[in-house]
């Protein structure tokens, strides 16, 4: 194996498990906080997107048309996309020919799709370089540890261009959503639980 991908003192190492009571606390307290707001994303994807989609009469003009008001920096001059039996996850994409004189970087798709990127990567990157200083302290293997940090980043990057994707190329992109979004939540899920187990309800030796 790697020798960068094992640890050299593996029991010498400071785990969260021997880690003091406070430093404990803290730690629990970033997870609940963390898990209670990927709780609130997860519903508005749901509710907002999801539902709309997939589960509400198809054309339903007030489905969409309050879909389209939501977003900020989209205007009500943007080619109305009510009609054409799409829901919230695409009501922000034109699927007609744009025919119009503003350069590309004007565009209102353009702009609002720049804006959710860096409100979202900001956002996202904050949240994973909290669960990787947490993951660091995990008492598994350093090669696990070190995926585990890395891996979360990979997804939101996925999402991201997701976004894009469906924006400018297909609405068929969106299925890109479900890898990257998946891969983000999926570890961090897995680092929480692991890192709530080990502080509170591992074994002591």
């Amino acid at each position: 194996m790697d020798s960068t991908l094992t640890d050299h003192h593996p029991h010498s190492r400071i785990t969260l498990a021997l880690m003091p009571i406070p430093a404990k606390a803290l730690v629990t307290c970033i997870i609940m906080v963390l898990a209670i707001g990927m709780l609130g994303a997860l519903g508005q994807i749901v509710v907002h997107d999801i539902i709309p989609t997939f589960f509400s009469q198809a054309g339903n003009d007030d489905t969409a048309s309050q879909a389209r008001d939501r977003h900020a920096g989209m205007d009500h001059s943007a080619p109305d996309t009510s009609k054409l039996d799409r829901g919230d996850l695409f009501a922000d994409l034109s699927t007609v020919e744009k025919k119009t004189v503003k350069p590309f970087y004007q565009q209102e798709q353009f702009v609002w799709t720049l804006k959710w990127t860096h409100i979202h990567l900001f956002g996202m990157s904050m949240i994973f370089i909290f669960v990787g200083a947490i993951t660091i302290w995990l008492d598994v293997g350093l090669a696990l540890r070190t995926w585990l940090v890395v891996l979360p980043f990979i997804g939101v990057m996925v999402d991201i261009l997701a976004m894009w994707l469906k924006a400018f190329v297909s609405p068929a992109f969106f299925w890109l959503h479900v890898p990257g979004g998946g891969l983000f939540a999926g570890i961090f899920a897995y680092v929480s639980l692991r890192a709530i187990w080990e502080m509170w309800l591992k074994p002591k030796h």
